[in-house]
Parts: structure tokens; C-alpha cells; sequence
């Protein structure tokens, strides 16, 4: 038998060990959860760097794979970036020649001129065909036969009255071309206003480098590439300006100081100019407004003086003193003959072109002095059409 000693001993053994028991079962669970945690993180690890190695290496297998030949070039730039505007649409002429801009925002943007004269992209010079008209194009089917063919050489500008409203079968060529009008009166200061308009409008597309206002009953005497040729090529301009005793009759001493009576000028209200002195009309700032204000409630026939007075002041050197378009002036009264269907034969046509006299053209002597003429009634118009092919060379 076990001493009394001994059972003592043995028993605060076994309590020892019972006692230690829950302490050591508590730390081997966490380690167990300790080490199951870290090999959960060692497999995320694992994973994630073997994704990366085979992208890695699908990567590198791209790289070392052949490279692809260039694409071709095209001699057609490519459009720019959504977004973006290139000068081409900075420049872009609408089609129709209606806007939305008043009267000083137009001549403001007009008004605009490139200082650096040399252009940075293929230009071909234009045209502007100015009509200033009541309505509707009378002799449209003779103008149709001059422009038909010449697409990209000249520009249509209609200013007629803002109550005329056009038909649905109006020639396409002249459909989009009327521009924002207002009321134009006979021997008023409008007249000259709506010719301003008329420039300003045509100063819009910088391509156009000539001028020539016409009207409803004008006609072409020749063919679009005479005319072309002649105005694209012409070193002067073509305003009539001369001082008569009859035409100081008309001046007053309120235009003073900025036009005296020896500046004083009448001509044809019928022009043709270059670019620079489009520029310089819609721009003008000195004799326009005095015009314009002396005008303003009388009958002064403004369209027959204010730029004949107003080139002569300022751009005498570049001035031919003559008008391109022919008008008859011999019947006397204060309108020029008109002509019908009888009148219009191929020999008065021919003298039209050639037979009234001679004058300068860039400083030598030529018969073509005329390049249009009025007014014809559209009785005429059929026979026009007849001898357009024959004596005017038109396109058939």
C-alpha cells in the first residue's frame, strides 16, 4: 500500500495536469488557425504571382511576334479628330446664302482681312455675280446658259425685296442664293445700302477676288470664259466717275469737309471692283455715314455718286472712269431704253460687243469695252436664247 505521503503527492499530480490541459488545448487551436490563415495568404500570393507570370509571358510572346506593315499612305489627309475644325470648315461656304446675322455683324465680319497676304492652301480665284433685283430673275434661262459649266469659278448673290417670295420651280442655280434684304426705294440712300449688303455678303467666301453688281434685266454679251478671263486679269477697277455741270447740280454744301464740290462725282451705278475695295466699302467709316446722313429724308440719287465721289478721293489710281455694262442713254428722261423681242437682232448684239468704240484695258487699247448690257424685257428672252450659241459663244 501506498504511504499516506505518496497518494498526497500522486493526487497534486493529476490536479497539476488537469489544470494545464485547457490552457495548452487553447494555444494549439489558435496556432492551428494561425497556420491555416497563413496558408490561405501563401495561396492567394501564389495565385495572384503565377497570373501575372503568364500574363507576363503572353505579353512578351506578343512583343517578339512579327510586326505588321505599315499602312499605306493615302494622298487624302485623314478628317481631323471629332472636335476639332481645320481651316477648310473654318473657311466652309453654306450652301444657301441666307443667315441669321444683323446688319453690323455682317459688315463686322466682312470687314475681316488676312494680314499675311500669301494663302496656305489651293485657291481658285472667283467671281461674285451681285444681282440686285426686285424679284425674280427675268432673264434666268440666259444666265443658267452663261454660269453652265463653270461650277467653282464664280459666286450668285440675289438681293431682292424682302416681301417677294420665290417659286417652287425658281432655277436651283438662283434658289439659295437670295441673301437677308431690306426695302429698296428708287433714288434713295438705300440703293446704296443694299449694294453694301451685297458686298458684304460675297466678302464672306474669301475665294471671291471680283465684283460686278447687274441687275434683273442685265444680260451677258459674252461667254464666262471672256468675262472670267477679263475681270480675273484686269489691274484696275470699273467705276464711271466724271464731273459735269450737271452733275454739281446735285452736291450741297453739307457734305462738307469731308467732299467738296471739286471731289464731286456721277457715274453709272452699275460696278465692277476687286477685292481690296470690296473690302475698303464695307469698311468705309467717313463718307458712307456723311451719305448716309444727308440722304436720310430726301431723294439724292446716292447709287449714281457715293462711290464715283468716294474712289476718286481715295482710290483715283486704281479707277478705269468707265462702267462693263452697256445702257442706252439717248431716248433722254431719267431711265434708259428698254428692249423687246424685235429689237434684238444678231447685228445690234455684235455692235453691243464690239462696235461702240474703243477704250484701255491694263493700259492698251481694245473694242471689248462692254461685258453686259440692259435692259431687256423678258419678250426678248427667246431670241436672246437664240443667239447666245452663235454671237456670244455660249455653251449649247
Amino acid at each position: 500500500m501506498k504511504s499516506h505521503q505518496q497518494q498526497q503527492h500522486h493526487h497534486h499530480h493529476q490536479k497539476g495536469a488537469t489544470s494545464l490541459f485547457p490552457k495548452w488545448h487553447v494555444i494549439n487551436t489558435f496556432s492551428y488557425f494561425f497556420l491555416f490563415a497563413c496558408g490561405v495568404a501563401a495561396g492567394v500570393f501564389l495565385n495572384s504571382y503565377l497570373k501575372n507570370v503568364s500574363f507576363d509571358l503572353h505579353l512578351t510572346k506578343f512583343s517578339i511576334s512579327p510586326s505588321p506593315s505599315p499602312p499605306t499612305t493615302s494622298a487624302t489627309p485623314p478628317p481631323p479628330p471629332a472636335g476639332r475644325v481645320g481651316l477648310s470648315e473654318y473657311l466652309k461656304v453654306a450652301a444657301e446664302a441666307m443667315h441669321d446675322m444683323e446688319e453690323e455683324e455682317l459688315l463686322w465680319r466682312a470687314s475681316m482681312v488676312a494680314k499675311v497676304k500669301e494663302y496656305p492652301f489651293p485657291r481658285v480665284p472667283k467671281v461674285a455675280f451681285l444681282f440686285l433685283t426686285k424679284g425674280p430673275m427675268l432673264m434666268a434661262p440666259m444666265w443658267e446658259l452663261f454660269f453652265k459649266g463653270n461650277q467653282g469659278l464664280y459666286s450668285i448673290y440675289i438681293h431682292s425685296s424682302p416681301s417677294y417670295v420665290a417659286s417652287p420651280d425658281e432655277s436651283p442655280l438662283f434658289r439659295a442664293r437670295r441673301i437677308p434684304s431690306q426695302v429698296v426705294t428708287w433714288g434713295k440712300f438705300n440703293m446704296v445700302e443694299a449694294e453694301r449688303r451685297l458686298l458684304a455678303n460675297a466678302l464672306l467666301d474669301v475665294a471671291n477676288q471680283r465684283f460686278v453688281l447687274l441687275s434683273e434685266a442685265c444680260i451677258p454679251l459674252f461667254n464666262f470664259s471672256t468675262v472670267y478671263d477679263y475681270l480675273i486679269n484686269s489691274n484696275q477697277v470699273y467705276v464711271e466717275a466724271y464731273d459735269t455741270a450737271d452733275a454739281r447740280t446735285r452736291y450741297h454744301p453739307d457734305l462738307m469737309p469731308e467732299i467738296t464740290l471739286p471731289d464731286w462725282r456721277k457715274g453709272s451705278q452699275w460696278f465692277e471692283i476687286d477685292r481690296d475695295l470690296a473690302l475698303e466699302v464695307v469698311s468705309d467709316r467717313r463718307y458712307f455715314p456723311k451719305f448716309q446722313g444727308f440722304c436720310r429724308n430726301k431723294p439724292c440719287y446716292a447709287d449714281e455718286h457715293y462711290l464715283p465721289t468716294y474712289f476718286v478721293i481715295e482710290h483715283t489710281g486704281k479707277m478705269s472712269n468707265r462702267s462693263l455694262t452697256w445702257v442706252d442713254w439717248s431716248a433722254g428722261g431719267i431711265h434708259p431704253n428698254r428692249y423687246v423681242r424685235g429689237e434684238v437682232t444678231e447685228e445690234f448684239l455684235e455692235k453691243l460687243r464690239s462696235g461702240s468704240g474703243e477704250c484701255l484695258y491694263n493700259g492698251k487699247k481694245t473694242t471689248t469695252c462692254f461685258l453686259f448690257a440692259r435692259k431687256f424685257l423678258t419678250t426678248s428672252l427667246v431670241r436672246l436664247l437664240r443667239y447666245a450659241p452663235k454671237v456670244m459663244h455660249f455653251n449649247p
